[in-house]
C-alpha cells in the first residue's frame, strides 16, 4: 500500500479562536480565511492548510508534495514523499503555530477583572501569541531581530527565506517557501548571511547555532539546553526568551529586554522615561506563570501606546539590549 497523499483532521478549539496574522517572514500565510504553510518534515515536503469549517470547528489538511515540483530545494540531499507520520507531524506543527489547542479558560478567569488585562481580554478573547512552526525558526528570527526595528528584521528574514528557502509554485504571490533548515544555514559562509543585511557578529552567531544543532550539541526544542545557547557569543536572555515563547510555547517566558516592553512599561508605570529591563520584569512579575502571554497581549492590545506614547528620554542607567 502506498503512502497516503493527504491527511485531514477537525479540531474543536477549547477557547474562542480565530486566525491571526501570518508570519513576518511570509512562510505562514493567512489569506481569505485559510492558513497555508509549506514545510519539510524529515526530508519530506508537505503542504499544510487550516480553515474555519464552522462555528467552533477548524479543519486541518496536510498534503504530500511531489519533490519534483519544488524549486531550489536544499533542505536535504534527497527529498522523499511524505507518509502518514510526516503528514501528521505537519498538522501538529501548524496546530502549535496557530495555538488552536490552547485552553485560555483559566487565564481568562484569573485576569478578567484585572484593571489592565480585563478590558483587553474582553476585546480579544481569541488572542494567541504569534508562534513559529519549529523552535529553530523562532531562534533564527530572534537572532535576525536583535537590536534593530521589527520592520528591518522582517526584511532580513524574508531575504534569507527568499535566497535559500525551498520553493513551491511559480512567480508572484502564489509562491510558497519553507524556512531554511539548520543544516542549510550551517553550510553558508558568514559573509553570505551578512549579505542579507544581518550584522557580521550575528551572522557568525546564527551559523554557529545552526552548526551546534546539526552536530547534536544543542536541542533548541529542549529548555535544558538553553545554557548552551547562552554560551554562544551574541546570544543573550532576550534571544532565548523569544525562542521559548514563540518556538516552544512557554507562556511564562517574557522577552523583557524588548524595546516595545521598555517603552510600554515606562508609560504604564508612569515613569516619565523608558523602563529598565529589571523594571519590566518587576511590572510583569504578578502575572506569573503567564508573563510572556500577558506581555504579548498587552503589546498587541496597547500597541498605540507604544507607537504614539510620549517621546521618552532614556534613563542613564537603562540598558536597552535586545540581545542581552
Amino acid at each position: 500500500m502506498g503512502a497516503p497523499a493527504s491527511l485531514e483532521v477537525e479540531v474543536r478549539p477549547p477557547s474562542p479562536f480565530r486566525f491571526g496574522r501570518g508570519s513576518t517572514d511570509r512562510t505562514l500565510r493567512i489569506e481569505r480565511g485559510v492558513a497555508t504553510r509549506l514545510l519539510t518534515v524529515d526530508c519530506a515536503p508537505v503542504l499544510a492548510r487550516a480553515w474555519m469549517k464552522g462555528p467552533g470547528r477548524v479543519a486541518f489538511r496536510a498534503e504530500a508534495v511531489d519533490p519534483g515540483a519544488l524549486a531550489s530545494h536544499r533542505a536535504c540531499e534527497e527529498l522523499r514523499p511524505a507518509g502518514e507520520v510526516e503528514l501528521g507531524t505537519a498538522i501538529e506543527r501548524l496546530r502549535f503555530a496557530l495555538g488552536v489547542d490552547e485552553d485560555m479558560g483559566a487565564f481568562h478567569q484569573r485576569f478578567r477583572r484585572d484593571p489592565l488585562l480585563g478590558p483587553i481580554i474582553r476585546r480579544r478573547p481569541d488572542f494567541r501569541p504569534s508562534r513559529r512552526i519549529w523552535p529553530w525558526e523562532a531562534l533564527a528570527a530572534a537572532v535576525c531581530g536583535q537590536l534593530i526595528e521589527a520592520r528591518r528584521a522582517a526584511t532580513i528574514e524574508r531575504r534569507i527565506v527568499g535566497r535559500w528557502g525551498t520553493k513551491l509554485g511559480g512567480p508572484g504571490r502564489g509562491v510558497l517557501r519553507d524556512v531554511p533548515s539548520p543544516a542549510l544555514i550551517a553550510g553558508r559562509a558568514a559573509s553570505e548571511l551578512q549579505s542579507m543585511d544581518l550584522s557580521g557578529a550575528r551572522s557568525i552567531a546564527l551559523r554557529r547555532l545552526a552548526l551546534d544543532v546539526v552536530r547534536g550539541r544543542s536541542d533548541v526544542a529542549d529548555r535544558a539546553d538553553d545554557a548552551r545557547l547562552l554560551a554562544v557569543p551574541e546570544i543573550g536572555p532576550w534571544t532565548v526568551q523569544c525562542l521559548a515563547l514563540f518556538g516552544r510555547g512557554e507562556a511564562d517566558s517574557l522577552p523583557a529586554g524588548d524595546l516595545g516592553y521598555i517603552k510600554l512599561v515606562g508609560h504604564l508605570a508612569g515613569l516619565g522615561r523608558r523602563a529598565t529591563v529589571p523594571e519590566v520584569e518587576e511590572f510583569y512579575a504578578p502575572y506569573e506563570p503567564y508573563r510572556g502571554l500577558v506581555g504579548s497581549l498587552t503589546l498587541s492590545g496597547l500597541h498605540r501606546v507604544v507607537a504614539e506614547g510620549p517621546r521618552l528620554r532614556l534613563a542613564p542607567e537603562a540598558r536597552i539590549d535586545r540581545a542581552a
